[in-house]
């Protein structure tokens, strides 16, 4: 296939292309700049466009692009930015995708686990309805803006993704290290939650993060790539599919998973008071629970690579 990629310099791009490559697929990055390589497309989610002769003959868009959930504090105007940027940036791609002839296959679109909210202990597939928290509006507004790719005959995905485990700290921003951990991937699908986390570990500092009862719903890097893979290349596949491990687990489970596996106790947790002070709005997304089951996924047949955080962990380890 040739397959166009958004977002191909975040954590989740940077390791999907080389591997779509690997794999035998002709990629082509998306760019907001001018083009400075072959493999390259310029497209302006904020002006609403794309270069249309460029992308011509494509089989599918795997859209990641979108700002950081977690890079700023929830000011207003980051408010704005967070739902603007993944709109903007779908309805771009729908649209470019809708006006070719002939068109694309398939449109991969990223969403999150963001959608079902708080969930605590109750366990939630695909079926489940949206939360009412600010990400949960933020990502229907998010898939519902691929519908001019739906309405044109083209398969849509939604890969509802979870905290992404990965050995690299790929969040920035002004805030402490822990802050940092916070924003890992949890609510917005991109970001390594555990690379900002394994220092402090190390260092004997890491521990829960409020009561450590939540839900994290995390996924392996190497099986997001290849789900997402998987998406492509499944033509039965369409609507939101869950991106998460088949085992979700405790935040404190997932510390003290971290901790054995660096052999460095985790015993030092940080309030709630704290994450409320350090993040503000923010840390209600940290201090929730999102226990996330991948249906579609596991009747798809998808063979998860790191089936236990344990498993993932130790990936994510080896590549640090």
């Amino acid at each position: 296939m040739r397959v166009a990629v958004t977002g191909a310099s975040g954590l989740i791009g940077s390791a999907l292309v080389p591997h779509l490559r690997s794999v035998g697929h002709d990629v082509q990055r998306l760019v907001r700049r001018a083009p400075s390589a072959p493999d390259e497309i310029q497209w302006d989610p904020v002006a609403g466009t794309v270069d249309l002769d460029a992308l011509q003959g494509v089989d599918g868009v795997v859209h990641l692009a979108g700002a950081g959930v977690g890079d700023h504090r929830w000011t207003t105007e980051y408010r704005q930015e967070i739902l603007s940027s993944r709109v903007d940036g779908t309805a771009t791609i729908a649209k470019a995708m809708a006006a070719l002839d002939p068109k694309p296959r398939v449109l991969v679109s990223a969403s999150a686990i963001g959608w079902y909210g708080d969930t605590g202990d109750r366990e939630v597939d695909e079926t489940a309805p949206a939360g009412s928290a600010f990400l949960s509006d933020v990502v229907r507004a998010w898939e519902a803006a691929a519908e001019p790719a739906a309405a044109a005959g083209i398969r849509v995905v939604h890969p509802r993704t979870g905290l992404v485990v990965a050995g690299q700290d790929g969040i920035v921003g002004p805030l402490t290290s822990v802050a940092r951990l916070a924003f890992g991937g949890h609510a917005s699908g991109l970001g390594g939650a555990f690379g900002p986390l394994i220092p402090l570990v190390r260092l004997g500092v890491g521990g829960r993060l409020g009561s450590g009862k939540q839900y994290w719903s995390w996924i392996s890097l190497r099986d997001e790539v290849c789900a997402l893979q998987f998406l492509l290349e499944q033509d039965q596949l369409s609507g939101p599919v869950n991106l998460t491990g088949p085992v979700p687990v405790t935040q404190a489970a997932a510390v003290k998973a971290l901790g054995a596996a660096l052999n460095r106790p985790t015993v030092l947790p940080v309030p709630s008071f704290a994450l409320r002070a350090a993040l503000g709005e923010f840390s209600t997304e940290i201090l929730g629970s999102a226990r996330v089951r991948p249906r579609v996924l596991e009747d798809a047949g998808f063979a998860f690579q790191d089936p236990t955080i344990e498993s993932a962990l130790r990936t994510a380890l080896a590549g640090t």
